[in-house]
């Protein structure tokens, strides 16, 4: 008889689990039909990326979009919409040009962008003979005398052996974030970094840099894989080439702005579920993967839940971040905000890589919670995703940890992401409906089952 009650419940557990898969099956197939058939998500990001277009925080396109997403969270629903004071530090691209002067003796205009944050030249000529490095650590053993008054030239292009594009994306960032002032203390006058793309064209890319306190603030900019192996087959030729950098990009004060808020209020507690993207974008292109597609998404998982009128338990908050691309102040303001209250919060998602397909959920959360959310791969291998991993969240809401809030970010096809990601490139009509609604419906998947189960 012993042996029997050891195994009834395991019986019984079985019966449950096939039971609740069941219905997890039904629901989740409920979702994917409501969003994949009536879907208001891709109208609404061509609205987004075509009628205000690229949304760098401080500037009159980005005010435009949060007037946008207050409307739009009405319309999906929200029981409750709001704006939440972020005070930004504005920046300004401007115009700006590069020549280089090859072993023919022509100058010649090359397409260039000013790395974000980076200051420019005031609208003067900076004229300077270029020294090209292959890395970092290389650099930083060339004594000052080699590099003062020079324009370092960082040709470290994206390592194609990384299967995943994001990996390659974190080894070569340091050279978009931390040369400009690496440079200066040796005495160096600009900085060009090859573009940090998966690509081989010859389109630039720009991104934020980071200056050190107390460190010259010298322009940065970025060029193009084309021109950059141009350039260095140049310099492998021992021919003298110069440049000269243009540029009108710099800080321009503080503004107060907003990131906006939605919600549906919970039936059960007011503990909140945060799904999120990041409302702003650089000045160029339309922002349209990065990251008009995690806003739009984040809306439709709200509307989602609104029209087949499922009655969750807690609170699913939708917020549309401001200032993540050169400051992250919209991140950090949200998590003092709920630090200072104590409002509850018992998951934090974010679409922030762009509107591909589905791939992935990380895990930035305890491991008990982290089993917990592997415990429902099955139910998402029809949608694309096949698995959980990777301890980290987005961006945005990564703040949110130091509360340990469990974070994940939603993760998808890497492969294309870096050919247009912060570039002029990043355009509504790079993005696929049914990519951008399938992320949808996983994510409102996701956030159905974090609110029926935690």
């Amino acid at each position: 008889m012993k042996k029997l009650f050891y195994v009834l419940p395991l019986f019984l557990g079985g019966i449950f689990y096939a039971q609740n898969f069941k219905a997890d099956s039904t629901q989740f197939k409920k979702i994917s039909n409501e969003i994949l058939v009536k879907g208001k998500g891709y109208d609404d990001l061509r609205e987004l990326t075509k009628n205000i277009g690229n949304r760098l925080c401080g500037s009159a396109n980005y005010e435009k979009a949060t007037q946008w997403a207050m409307q739009k969270l009405k319309d999906a629903g929200a029981d409750k919409v709001w704006f939440q004071p972020v005070m930004v530090k504005v920046w300004t691209r401007g115009a700006e040009s590069l020549k280089i002067k090859t072993g023919n003796g022509k100058w010649e205009n090359v397409k260039m962008l000013s790395l974000g944050n980076s200051e420019g030249t005031k609208g003067k000529d900076l004229k300077g003979e270029i020294l090209v490095v292959k890395t970092l650590e290389e650099f930083l053993k060339m004594p000052d005398e080699l590099v003062k008054n020079k324009i370092v030239f960082f040709n470290y292009p994206f390592n194609q052996e990384f299967l995943t594009t994001g990996q390659a994306y974190g080894d070569a960032g340091k050279y978009r974030r931390v040369t400009a002032s690496e440079v200066a203390k040796k005495g160096g006058k600009a900085v060009i970094i090859r573009s940090l793309t998966s690509n081989f064209d010859d389109v630039p890319h720009t991104g934020s840099l980071k200056y050190d306190d107390g460190i010259a603030k010298i322009p940065a900019i970025a060029i193009g894989a084309e021109t950059a192996n141009k350039l260095e087959n140049s310099l492998l030729k021992k021919q003298h080439i110069e440049a000269i950098l243009n540029s009108n990009c710099g800080m321009n004060g503080e503004k107060l702005t907003n990131s906006v808020i939605g919600e549906i209020t919970g039936n059960k507690d007011k503990s909140v579920i945060v799904v999120s993207g990041h409302l702003d974008s650089w000045d160029v292109g339309e922002g349209a993967h990065d990251d008009g597609a995690g806003i739009v998404q984040s809306i439709e998982v709200l509307r989602t839940f609104k029209n087949l009128n499922i009655k969750n338990n807690h609170t699913i908050r939708v917020v549309c971040y401001a200032n993540e691309e050169n400051g992250l102040s919209g991140g950090k303001t949200y998590m003092e905000n709920v630090k200072k209250s104590g409002e509850p919060h018992i998951f934090a998602l974010e679409s922030d890589s762009g509107g591909f397909t589905p791939r992935s959920f990380s895990l930035g959360m305890s491991d008990e919670k982290a089993k917990s959310m592997k415990s429902w791969e099955k139910l998402f291998n029809p949608y694309g995703i096949f698995e959980f991993a990777g301890n980290y969240g987005g961006a945005d809401i990564t703040p949110l940890r130091e509360l340990n809030v469990p974070v994940s970010e939603y993760v998808t096809d890497s492969q294309r992401y870096f050919d247009i990601h912060h570039t002029p490139e990043d355009t509504f009509e790079k993005v696929n409906r049914r990519e951008l609604l399938l992320g949808a419906t996983v994510m409102t998947q996701l956030i159905y089952m974090i609110d029926q189960n935690w």
